[in-house]
């Protein structure tokens, strides 16, 4: 897990970090607002701690910065400013949590790792399927192959995918014709062949390791060699 935090004062930041650290977090510190914005601005981080009084950017205002470049970013708020009000505007600037100081560094680990956790979780939403140096994004519906962009038909990606949600384990041809072509499986058929062979040309033709594996008397499995 990595972790940003942005705070101007030293001997919180220090105290911040070293408890960080000791749970095997790696964490970066900023002392200002506008280095803060410029580290989440080149990588993504697990979670951003954030001070609210700070030089040049203050909290509230990085923190409505970086929801806009990243909605889904983790945000916690760490300031002394313990007003009702201050808490409204925190959660109105997108925050996820606010901790008011002085604190004790067990809540705030446990508040993030209750952050990251959904973070982690959420990004397994996104669903990125792979295998080796094949990629398939359900969100924009695009399969890659070592940094190729690959082609398929509404029904080889249907297969694909099923085949990938099914990675290590052998499907047989029913299971195919049911579940990616809803139907009963007409044993006179050879049509769940014929799109697997189009699949194999498209994903494993000119590659060393072949993916896609016929199971004699069984049916496919997809896998690495």
């Amino acid at each position: 897990m990595k972790l940003l935090l942005v705070e101007d004062e030293p001997k919180v930041a220090s105290f911040v970090k070293k408890g960080f650290e000791n749970e095997g977090y790696e964490i970066e510190v900023a002392y200002d607002g506008r280095l803060g914005l410029s580290l989440a601005q080149k990588q993504p981080y697990d979670l951003v701690i954030l001070d609210v009084n700070l030089p040049h950017i203050n909290g509230f205002e990085l923190c409505k910065l970086l929801k806009q470049q990243a909605p889904q970013q983790p945000v916690l708020l760490l300031t002394a400013m313990d007003s009702l009000d201050d808490k409204v505007t925190g959660f109105e600037a997108g925050a996820d949590d606010y901790l008011v100081k002085p604190f004790e560094f067990k809540e705030l680990l446990l508040r993030a790792r209750v952050l990251t956790r959904r973070h982690a979780d959420g990004a397994a939403v996104k669903q990125l399927l792979r295998i080796a140096d094949l990629e398939l994004n359900l969100d924009s519906k695009t399969v890659m192959r070592a940094g190729q962009r690959i082609e398929l038909t509404t029904k080889e990606y249907a297969l694909l995918e099923y085949l990938l949600l099914n990675r290590g384990k052998i499907i047989s041809r029913v299971d195919i014709a049911e579940k990616v072509w809803e139907l009963n499986f007409d044993t006179n058929t050879n049509v769940i062949d014929v799109y697997v062979s189009y699949l194999r040309k498209k994903l494993d033709k000119g590659y060393d390791v072949k993916l896609i594996h016929t199971v004699v008397g069984m049916g496919y499995v997809l896998r690495e060699g």
